[in-house]
């Protein structure tokens, strides 16, 4: 039991193709971060999110002893957050969430001990939660999901070894199915994220190796695309160089514009802050101005009304409870 939990928060907390195009300039660089409403609840990680219409939710999640189960909704409008109902499970981390039709659903993680594949389904209406099929693959943590034309997506992550199977829930049969396998390795502590009518994940650890590769997939012909993997300048780089920029356990979220998505912080062997925007369009990385607060892994990210936002994570010795939201387009000062 003892090896199982201090593997669990081990893969929570930080462990330890170049290509020709010009990186701007410094001045260039846009995206300005505002600390918002400190999140309600016990600062954590681990913790889950997803977002119906204009409100976002946040729920689950560990300070290192403790597992939660509360849920919080977010209004970005007022920056309120409110306690809603508590999730029915287990309390865990590392679980899995996305929307679709209205609907929140939260299953997999782990309890500490255990690894689950439990599902729920949360109806912001009703306030109420409903347990719903088990997740059709072996019970995990530190897998990813994404909802996309009403249905949900669950894969990769760890059940004792690494996975890149992937499955799809359909909410209105209450059942899942198997889909082609992830196109790149196994992994734990990818993100993933839909932009331009496909699924995307990205980054993540397999055996050790932090990983930097993007790939895509697009429901109608169910197959998968590589894409350009995560990359910044080159640290002595002329501009025109590039290097990979490796993570697990970084966020991904959407703003204003629905074929651009933000992937930021994160850790190796060591914590990092910076933020890049990815293109699904032009398949190109914008560097973003960096996550003004303290660096992590663990944390949530979410976009709201055509915003982002990043809560919550750990640096290892601390959990945080702050809230900070993205402005892609805004010039700092």
């Amino acid at each position: 039991m003892k090896k199982i939990i201090a593997l669990a928060l081990a893969l929570i907390s930080p462990l330890a193709e170049s290509c020709k195009k010009t990186e701007p300039t410094a001045a260039e660089i846009t995206g300005k971060w505002y600390r918002r409403s400190q999140f309600e609840g016990l600062a954590r990680s681990g913790a889950v999110s997803f977002v119906i219409a204009d409100k976002a939710y946040v729920a689950l999640g560990t300070d290192g002893t403790d597992r939660y189960r509360d849920l919080w909704e977010f209004t970005p409008g007022t920056g309120t957050w409110l306690r809603r109902a508590d999730f029915p499970g287990q309390g865990r981390f590392a679980a899995v969430a996305f929307a679709a039709g209205g609907k929140g659903y939260v299953g997999t993680g782990t309890n500490g001990t255990d690894r689950l594949n439990d599902f729920y389904a949360y109806d912001p209406a009703t306030n109420q939660w409903q347990r719903r099929a088990d997740f059709g693959g072996s019970a995990r943590y530190a897998a990813v999901a994404f909802g996309l034309e009403g249905k949900g997506y669950v894969g990769t992550g760890y059940d004792g070894n690494y996975k890149k199977d992937f499955w799809q829930y359909d909410p209105a049969a209450d059942a899942w199915a198997q889909k082609p396998s992830f196109g790149g390795n196994k992994r734990l502590g990818a993100v993933a994220f839909a932009a331009n009518g496909q699924g995307y994940i990205a980054t993540g650890l397999d055996n050790g190796s932090y990983l930097t590769d993007v790939w895509s997939y697009r429901p109608a012909t169910e197959t998968w695309t590589s894409h350009r993997p995560l990359e910044g300048p080159a640290t002595n780089g002329d501009g025109n160089d590039f290097s990979a920029l490796p993570r697990a356990y970084a966020v991904a979220f959407a703003a204003a514009d629905p074929a651009v998505a933000y992937v930021a912080l994160g850790a190796t062997d060591a914590l990092r802050n910076d933020c890049y925007a990815y293109s699904a369009t032009a398949d190109t990385w914008t560097k973003k101005t960096a996550f003004p607060g303290a660096a992590r892994t663990g944390a949530v990210g979410f976009g709201v009304n055509g915003l982002g936002f990043i809560a919550l994570g750990t640096n290892t010795n601390l959990r945080y409870d702050d809230t900070w939201e993205l402005r892609p387009d805004e010039k700092t000062e």
